[in-house]
This record gives C-alpha cells, sequence and structure tokens, in this order.
C-alpha cells in the first residue's frame, strides 16, 4: 500500500506505541519486512523473520517489547505488547480513511421515494433501493448491490459490490458485507409429495445481523421459515460459507471458509470453525468450542472443548482413536497370523 503521509508520531499514537527513534520520519506505505522500502512501515511478530531487521530497508517497524532491538540505524521502531494486533489495526484505520473519502449517490441507481438515507453516505451506481427501506448515516454502498423493501441497515455498515439482500432483512452497525453475498434468500424448504416430487415450503421469516459482523464473498445466509436466523454480534464469516434457514450465531464466533450449518442449529458465542465443517439440523451447541477443519458434526456438543473428525468428536479421543486407526493393516497382519497359528494347533 502506497501514497500515505503520515508522521510516525500520529501513527504511535493510534496504538500507545513507544518511539524509538525519528519521531519526526514521514511514512508513505505499508509493506511486509523482507520487501519494504524507504518509507514503508512494517512490522515483526513471527520470530523467524528476525534475520530481516538488519537488512530491511523500511523506515519504521512495529516490534513486541520483547524483541531485542537491530543497530540498524535507519529504522525507527514503534515498540508495542503485540506486534500483530497493533499492524492490524493500524490497516484497519488507514482502511477506514480510504472508505471514508467516498460521498454521494451516483447516477444510475434507483431509491424508491418512501425509502430513508441517512447523512454521508456513498451509493454506488446501479444499485437499488426497495420500498421503505432504511439506511443509517455513513453507509458506502457500492455498485450493483440490491436492497430489498422493508430492510433496515444500520450506521457505518459497508456493503460491497453486488450484494443482494432480500426483503425485511436487518442489518446492524458497523457491518462489512463483502462482493456477492446473498442475505435473505429461501431457506432449503420442501414436503415430500406422494408421487414422489416436492412441495416448496414458503419461507416467510427474515435474516437479523447484528452490530459489528463481517461477512465474506459469496457467503449465504437463509432466511427463516417463520421468525428469523440471527447472526449475533461480532461474528466473523469466511468466503463461501451456508448458513441454513433459523440457524443461529452466537456473539463473536469465527467461521473459515466453505462451512455449512444446516437448518434450525444454534451455534454458541465465543465459537471457532476451520474450513469445510459440516453441522447438521436442529442442534444447540455449547459456547466457546473449537471445531477443527472438515469436522462432521452430528450430534449436541458441551462448551469449552476443542472438536474433531467424522462424526466430531472431543481432540483428545480423536487422537487415541486416529493412533489405533493408522495401526490397522498391521493389527490385520497380527490377526490373520495368529489364526492360522490357531486353525493349525486344531488340526494336528
Amino acid at each position: 500500500m502506497k501514497n500515505l503521509d503520515f508522521k510516525i508520531k500520529k501513527i504511535a499514537e493510534i496504538f500507545e506505541a513507544k518511539i524509538v527513534g525519528d519521531e519526526q520520519t514521514t511514512i508513505t506505505g505499508i509493506s511486509d519486512i523482507e520487501n519494504a522500502v524507504k518509507g514503508d512501515i512494517t512490522f515483526l511478530s513471527n520470530i523467524k523473520y528476525r534475520k530481516y531487521l538488519d537488512s530491511t530497508k523500511a523506515s519504521a517497524i512495529i516490534v513486541d517489547e520483547k524483541v531485542e532491538l537491530t543497530n540498524n540505524s535507519k529504522l525507527t521502531f514503534l515498540i508495542v505488547k503485540d506486534s500483530y494486533s497493533s499492524f492490524a489495526l493500524l490497516l484497519s484505520e488507514i482502511e477506514k480513511l480510504n472508505i471514508s473519502k467516498k460521498r454521494g449517490i451516483e447516477n444510475p441507481t434507483h431509491i424508491n421515494k418512501n425509502s430513508k438515507i441517512g447523512k454521508d453516505i456513498y451509493l454506488g451506481a446501479f444499485s437499488y433501493i426497495g420500498e421503505n427501506v432504511v439506511i443509517g448515516d455513513n453507509c458506502k454502498i457500492y455498485p450493483y448491490t440490491y436492497i430489498g423493501d422493508n430492510c433496515k441497515i444500520g450506521k457505518n455498515t459497508i456493503i460491497y459490490p453486488g450484494v443482494k439482500i432480500y426483503n425485511s432483512s436487518k442489518i446492524g452497525d458497523k457491518c462489512i458485507i463483502h462482493a456477492n453475498a446473498v442475505i435473505g434468500s429461501d431457506g432449503f424448504g420442501f414436503a415430500p409429495l406422494q408421487d414422489g416430487s416436492y412441495s416448496s415450503i414458503p419461507q416467510i421469516g427474515n435474516v437479523i445481523i447484528k452490530n459489528n459482523v463481517s461477512i465474506g464473498s459469496n457467503t449465504v445466509i437463509d432466511r427463516a421459515t417463520l421468525n428469523s436466523t440471527i447472526i449475533n454480534e461480532g461474528v466473523k464469516l469466511d468466503n463461501l460459507i451456508q448458513i441454513g434457514h433459523n440457524v443461529e450465531i452466537g456473539e463473536n464466533t469465527v467461521i473459515a471458509a466453505q462451512t455449512g450449518i444446516s437448518g434450525s442449529t444454534s451455534i454458541g458465542k465465543n465459537s471457532m470453525m476451520g474450513g469445510q465443517v459440516g453441522i447438521v439440523g436442529h442442534l444447540k451447541m455449547g459456547d466457546n468450542i473449537k471445531y477443527g477443519a472438515q469436522s462432521g458434526v452430528t450430534k449436541k456438543m458441551k462448551g469449552n472443548q476443542t472438536v474433531i473428525g467424522y462424526p466430531a468428536m472431543p481432540k483428545e479421543k480423536y487422537i487415541k482413536s486416529y493412533i489405533i486407526f493408522k495401526k490397522l493393516p498391521s493389527i490385520e497382519e497380527k490377526i490373520k497370523k495368529i489364526e492360522e497359528k490357531l486353525y493349525n494347533l486344531q488340526s494336528e
């Protein structure tokens, strides 16, 4: 990232860093420690990159307070408790500055006369705002976005290009919805008929997304059959996730790509899911569960544990089972030899 213009002292104020070096250093870009050039700020969080401290061409670097400083006189150090989270905060603040520059309503767009649009918003070209929509102040809605009737969007929310938000969806403050996500599509509800065909069950509920939620590209959240599919505050969803109808995701849960959660399942708060986790419907999961990648969850789980495998089980039990599983070919050979000896003994 280039074209910045910050004094290092100003950056240090963002995360209360101690400066060792020139407080007047000007920062014009951000880069990793290996590829940084003069004017860049970088960071060091993984000790294996310590070797680059003497050779980096960056002008400033964010480091943990436990890191031994180098003699590289060209560097200005920002010393913090956690360099990784501080660097992430810096990126976030710079992104906000870039986004905040966008203002106004581009043409062509459609805004229903009965909708209410907040102050200082950005509405990109070819966007559609349906009837009785309410959009809060300082929202950024990028081109080709569809927002259906009776939707409500909170303040300071960012909706990237191509997002489709179906009727009656409710989205909170400070949310981020990335390109081509779909919010409020029909849940997968079909009733089997006697002739073997299926009849569609109308899905007349909605989706509620609370504050500070992030939703990745091409993620789909289905509307509830009658009530609401609920994504609680602080939830972070990766790309390519399927959330079924009537699901509820607990606060501050993070879910990695290609995960699927079936209808009417409740996920506890502060949970973490690896990629490609699958969870069947109508389960109530505990809080603070870590789900290993590709776990297949078929029954409810107690909170405060790590589960893995298919069917998913506690990590300790899975490891013990897997050790035996790996040995099955050799165990089979031993059993065959024992059977052969028993057969020979019986034949004598």
